[in-house]
Formats: C-alpha cells, sequence, structure tokens
C-alpha cells in the first residue's frame, strides 16, 4: 500500500483536464499550491513532438522546485493522443515538498486519465528532463525488454536467496527466502539510491511475499509515528544529519517487533526472512546500510537514539585507579617497652 497525501485537483484543473485532449496544447504543467493541484503553465503545439520537446519542457522546469509535466506526443490510441507523464523532483528541493509530490502522483495520473499516458519518466536532475534525456530513457526500456528494470532486480534478488539456501551448510538452520513484489524492489531501489527517505516493508503470511507498505520521504522525528504496534515490520530509513561538522546521509536498517502482540508465526517468518532480505538488499542492490537495529517500540527512534547507535562515544580517558588508603589507627599510639624489661 502506497503513501496518499490525499491532495486532489482544484476544479479548474480538472476543468482543463476535460478540454486539453483535443490537440492543441503540447504540454501542461501541475504543481501543489495550498493543499491542491493547480495548473501552473501550459504550451501550444508548433511543431512535431520532437521539435516542440525541449522548447516546451525545459521552460517548465524550476530549480529547487518540484512539478508534474503533461506532453502531448502526435502517436494516438483509442482513446485519443497518447502523452509522456514527467515527474520532476531535484535533489535539493526541500523534504516536505519531495514528499507530498511523491504522495501525489497517483493521484494526478488518475485525474488525468490513465488510459492516455503512454509512458511516465521520473527525473531528479534537468539534464534528465530534455529530449536527449527521454531518449536514453526509453534505451534503458528497450535494453531491459521483456523485462523492466524492477522485474531483472527481482529476479535476482530471488536467484540471491535461492543460492543463499542451498549453500547454507546442514548444520545450521537455513533463512526462510520470500520473494519481494515489484513495487518493493523499486522502491528499495530508489533509497538506495537515496531518492527518498523512507521505506517500510511487510510480510504477507498468507501468500509468502515480501510487500511494500510505505515508500516516501519522512523526517526523523517524525519516523516514530510509522512503528506499527500490532505487527512487524522491515524498515529503511535514509538519516540525514551532521556530525563532528560534517553532513551526513545513512540508510539505517530497522526491524520492529512489537513483541507478542503479534502472532507466533509472524515472529517466526519476520525474524527468518531478514537475513536473506538484506543480503539481497547489500549485494543485489548494492544498498549501503550503515546500521542495523531491532526495536520493539517507536519511541526508541529519537534523533539522540540514532546519533548514539551510528556513533558511539568512546572514552577516551579512563581514571586511574587508586588504591585505598589503608584503615584510621584507632586510640593512642602503642609503645613496646620489652627492650626496657629485659634490661632492668
Amino acid at each position: 500500500m502506497s503513501h496518499q497525501t490525499g491532495i486532489q485537483a482544484s476544479d479548474d484543473l480538472k476543468l482543463f483536464f476535460a478540454t486539453v485532449k483535443d490537440g492543441n496544447v503540447r504540454a501542461l504543467k501541475v504543481g501543489i499550491e495550498n493543499e491542491q493541484l493547480v495548473l501552473l503553465d501550459h504550451k501550444s503545439v508548433k511543431g512535431t513532438w520532437d521539435e516542440d520537446y525541449d522548447r516546451c519542457v525545459l521552460d517548465m522546469v524550476e530549480p529547487k522546485q518540484p512539478c508534474y509535466i503533461f506532453y502531448r506526443l502526435d502517436s494516438m490510441n483509442n482513446q485519443g493522443y497518447e502523452w509522456l507523464f514527467i515527474s520532476y523532483s531535484p535533489d535539493d528541493s526541500h523534504t516536505r515538498q519531495k514528499m507530498m509530490y511523491a504522495g501525489t502522483r497517483t493521484t494526478i495520473k488518475l485525474e488525468f486519465g490513465g488510459g492516455h499516458i503512454l509512458d511516465e519518466m521520473f527525473t531528479t536532475l534537468k539534464s534528465e528532463v530534455c529530449l536527449a534525456g527521454y531518449w536514453k530513457h526509453k534505451e534503458t526500456q528497450h535494453a531491459s525488454a521483456p523485462l523492466t528494470l524492477a522485474e531483472t532486480e527481482l529476479k535476482e534478488v530471488k536467484q540471491q536467496h535461492l543460492d543463499a539456501a542451498v549453500s547454507t551448510k546442514a548444520s545450521t538452520l537455513p533463512g526462510i527466502s520470500f520473494p519481494i513484489s515489484e513495487a518493493a524492489i523499486e522502491e528499495l531501489v530508489r533509497i538506495a539510491k537515496k531518492e527518498i527517505s523512507y521505506v517500510q516493508l511487510s510480510i504477507d503470511v498468507e501468500n509468502e511475499i515480501i510487500n511494500l507498505e510505505k515508500a516516501y520521504d519522512i523526517e526523523t522525528r517524525g519516523l516514530a509515528r510509522e512503528i506499527p504496534n500490532d505487527h512487524p515490520r522491515y524498515h529503511f530509513f535514509l538519516f540525514k544529519h551532521t556530525h563532528e561538522g560534517d553532513y551526513l546521509e545513512t540508510i539505517v536498517f530497522i526491524y520492529s517487533m512489537p513483541g507478542y502482540s503479534c502472532s507466533v508465526k509472524e515472529r517466526m517468518l519476520y525474524s527468518s526472512c531478514k537475513a536473506t532480505l538484506l543480503s539481497g538488499c547489500e549485494d543485489i542492490l548494492k544498498m549501503e546500510i550503515g546500521k542495523k537495529l531491532e526495536i520493539s517500540e517507536g519511541s526508541e527512534l529519537t534523533e539522540d537514539f540514532l546519533q548514539e547507535e551510528l556513533h558511539p562515544q568512546k572514552n577516551v580517558h579512563k581514571q586511574k585507579f587508586a588504591k585505598p588508603k589503608p584503615p584510621a589507627a584507632k586510640g593512642g599510639r602503642r609503645i613496646n617497652n620489652a627492650s626496657n624489661l629485659s634490661d632492668e
């Protein structure tokens, strides 16, 4: 289940969507303002789709500002002209903006009409938005056919899990390997590339598959609220912080297990699948996981806790052991007069 923001299209945008498909508009730009999807700009047709592309699209892209762009191609299907959907979210835009645009992407496509969208492209750089970037995007698609990138990586992860299970020695208890859904693979790839900051996975116990629960941008102070208190979960969090004056972005894996509020079968499956999931993320997806944690409650996940786990303080000065003083003598000092008595 993907996270949705609840943001909807304004009435003016809905009206424009209803009239834009007649062929006169080449491109349109949509943004989020006052918790609504609104029309920001549109361009008319002047030439063929590739002749108009850079003129229309590059003019709509602004620094540090996410947006959605619908670009009309010249091909048609039974519903009319086909469109390219571009989701632009630059890395240096505000975290809250990136979170809102990521969570509203499905909504905007439904409002426009999914049947009209031939292709879609997610980009973080202006150089990827231009016509040359689009051709590169198309070449990548053809190179991975008939499998998509997510399907290819899913196949590799499953093979990695199988190899790990086969090579396990008989004297140890082998881990359990479940397939990972396409949606989960896609978001794991994105957080491995540090395009988003939070991914939550769950295990479908009945169908024996690892599914995506949530994926979007989130700040550290909101992390505790994402931890359920009735089911285990796997969490991947991109912890953005500073340490000794350096800005760092570290992926933290969190295995949340609320204890006996969940079934014995759930506890067993989550525990057994954890190692193979992590090996697939690290070996196949090349994800760099800086820390692996296990918690029982979300309240544990504070800024200070994560800082201490990643950068534990070193006790560089140890106090020298002080030998205890002997007990003080009681009473007056005793004088040995044995030699004096012998002389008498």
